[in-house]
């Protein structure tokens, strides 16, 4: 795929991802007609690795089952849970089953999840797992040793918190240009509900060397909205986004409708595309295309 994907970040065309959450379990088979649901309509599907620090299945065992079924996936890599040894073999394995895209991310505090008793390893820091995969790319391992065979030709992508704000946003600013240099093609932004708010800071990023992709998160309800608007840092939902869910006949519509026309906004401003995470409504991943005419 990500010669697909890397193809069309270069012809700046539309790049549309699908975020599937693995199992808590060994049963792929949901995760799989999560997938068909949506075959040849998405460019890839992302598998998280362990969101919110809830123990599932690995990022690398969902990518793998979806590939053999013929999916573009991509496969997240997180400093939270492996040290650098067992990222490594991580990404040797990945680039063996022929995944060819890795989004690199740092991990939420164990805090928020459901094994308290677990030890954050953080053995690399963000940064120094982009460089990781750069030296992979090179040929070598962290120690200097020569790889084995071709090297894995990972497109490789990255968090960014588009939502900070004063010195917050020029230290997320600084580290986007380390970032691009340590070999990041694209960056996917914390989820976004109001596509102005996102121009200023577009103004900041050179975007012929780094493809902007916001995420679109699909809400449940008005409720979810407004916890997420007063109590999650960084992500701001507008008053009358919640009073529309609110006042709508068929609520669970109105969720679709709002997060395909964000998609359909970011299409508009010329973006490199958008990430469409639905958090356990993967079923409505389509309605949101068909109202984003994608």
């Amino acid at each position: 795929m990500s010669m697909k994907l890397e193809a069309k970040i270069k012809a700046g065309e539309f790049i549309v991802l699908g975020e599937l959450e693995p199992p808590k379990g060994s049963d792929f088979s949901m995760l799989l007609k999560s997938a068909n649901l949506v075959k040849g309509r998405v460019d890839a599907l992302v598998i998280p690795e362990m969101a919110n620090a809830v123990m599932k299945a690995s990022s690398l065992a969902g990518c793998a089952y979806l590939q053999g079924h013929g999916f573009d996936t991509v496969m997240q890599a997180c400093c939270r849970d492996r040290n650098r040894l067992a990222l490594q073999a991580d990404m040797l394995g990945a680039a063996a089953l022929g995944i060819q895209s890795v989004m690199a991310v740092q991990g939420e505090d164990i805090t928020f999840g459901d094994h308290h008793q677990a030890r954050a390893v953080n053995d690399l820091d963000l940064l120094e797992l982009l460089g990781m995969l750069q030296t992979l790319g090179g040929g070598k391992d962290m120690a200097g040793i020569e790889l084995q065979g071709p090297p894995p030709a990972f497109i490789v992508g990255t968090t960014f918190n588009a939502g900070a704000a004063g010195g917050a946003l020029e230290v997320q600013l600084a580290e986007l240009q380390k970032k691009i240099d340590l070999g990041v093609r694209y960056i996917v932004t914390t989820p976004i509900f109001e596509p102005d708010r996102l121009k200023a800071v577009l103004k900041r990023i050179d975007t012929s060397r780094v493809a902007v992709i916001p995420t679109v998160l699909l809400l449940k309800s008005a409720g979810m909205a407004r916890y997420i608007d007063r109590n999650i840092r960084h992500i701001s939902i507008p008053p009358d986004t919640i009073q529309s869910i609110q006042k709508a006949g068929d609520k669970a519509y109105q969720c679709t409708k709002i997060a395909g026309e964000l998609v359909a906004a970011f299409r508009e401003m010329g973006l490199a595309g958008t990430l469409i995470s639905t958090i356990g409504w993967e079923e409505k991943l389509p309605q949101v295309l068909d109202i984003a005419r994608l």
